[in-house]
């Protein structure tokens, strides 16, 4: 069989019955979208975020490019995000007609390089991305200081940090909004796509309902031009279930971390780097290594699924051609993409599976 990545179905068997009344429920009220399970799960991510209003969305690519809709950004603009990253964080800025503008990253923690920021605001700036990349959070605050004397909006894609803190406080809760994925691979996954923007600004959340639903707000009567993107009852009911075990799951994989960091402390690797101020949720585990390829062909041999993340920065991409960006404009964010290489990690995951795993890691 060997290790896979993620085992999605040993997290399901593990609470099983409750999954399954939960769908149950939603099949026996005959109501699947715009109802009670979303409603409800709107406000139990709010309360777990510790914001005034959650709206729920398809996915998390749709919470970004309605959440730069409703801030009103568009063609002539420019958002600044990270070049390592999903593809996601920067497409949507240019699905909405705006142009992505990089910052290089952090060589240790691999998100956003804050000291790099504010020398890529321009008159054209109108919001900031940052990315709390494999589940640790970015300090928003100094984003947000730098944000308020520049007038920008500051939208946290936090798709990967749900649950992650910052001295404190939770991913989600400091920028003017902030988007979530519930794709299944996520900590907080769903069985099938959904997404999540989170805020405390109340005009904001309901021009995001308004856009969610083909721009109107009373059925057949359309004010703009809007979507369609919601999260049907079927998903959100599954993620309230699993909700009420995030944080033992997020604990888990902190605890799977810390075995691995032991395990390898003497390995021909460098080990995930961390922000001593964040509190990770481990939503990857994500070695570097100059010998990657070498190191993917022994963990394969084994039996160990591993994944590299990310391949190709975002601003070598192919569909960002135009942008003009060449080899060597990001050096950290490049080298990153070279050596970067992440393997399981996740609450089900054994001690015995991880000393087989960190023993193909040794060679």
């Amino acid at each position: 069989m060997g290790i896979p990545l993620l085992d999605l179905k040993a997290q399901y068997l593990t609470i099983k019955d409750e999954l399954d009344q939960a769908i149950f429920n939603v099949l026996d009220s005959s109501v699947y979208i715009l109802g009670p399970e979303m409603k409800t799960l709107e406000k139990e991510i709010a309360a777990y975020c510790g914001t005034k209003d959650a709206v729920a969305v398809a996915n998390g690519t749709d919470a970004l490019v309605l959440t730069l809709k409703a801030f009103g950004i568009g063609p002539g603009d420019e958002v600044i995000t990270t070049p390592f990253t999903f593809f996601a964080s920067a497409e949507t800025i240019a699905q909405v007609g705006a142009t992505p503008v990089f910052v290089d990253i952090d060589p240790v923690t691999l998100n956003m390089d804050l000291t790099l920021l504010e020398e890529k605001i321009t008159p054209r700036t109108k919001a900031i991305i940052p990315v709390h990349i494999f589940g640790q959070m970015l300090d928003v605050e100094k984003i947000m200081e730098i944000a308020s004397r520049h007038d920008l909006k500051v939208i946290e894609d936090a798709a990967q940090a749900i649950g992650a803190e910052y001295r404190g406080k939770k991913a989600g809760s400091l920028g003017h909004a902030s988007t979530f994925s519930f794709f299944p691979t996520k900590n907080l996954g769903a069985y099938g796509d959904g997404g999540m923007i989170v805020t405390n600004d109340e005009d904001l959340a309901a021009q995001l309902r308004i856009l969610r639903f083909h721009g109107c707000k009373t059925k057949y009567y359309h004010d703009e031009i809007g979507y369609n993107s919601r999260l049907d009852e079927i998903q959100a009911a599954i993620l309230r279930v699993k909700l009420r075990y995030l944080d033992q799951w997020n604990e888990s994989r902190r605890e799977k971390a810390k075995v691995y960091d032991q395990l390898l402390a003497d390995a021909a690797v460098q080990l995930p780097g961390r922000d001593p101020q964040a509190l990770p949720i481990y939503h990857l585990y994500v070695l570097r290594t100059e010998e990657r390829k070498v190191l993917m062909e022994r963990l394969k041999a084994g039996g160990v699924a591993n994944a590299v993340y990310y391949p190709v920065p975002l601003h070598l991409q192919k569909a960002f051609s135009a942008l003009g960006y060449e080899v060597g404009n990001f050096p950290v964010a490049e080298k990153a993409c070279e050596q970067a290489l992440a393997i399981p990690c996740y609450p089900e995951l054994s001690l015995e599976q991880q000393l087989e795993i960190a023993a193909l890691v040794k060679g």
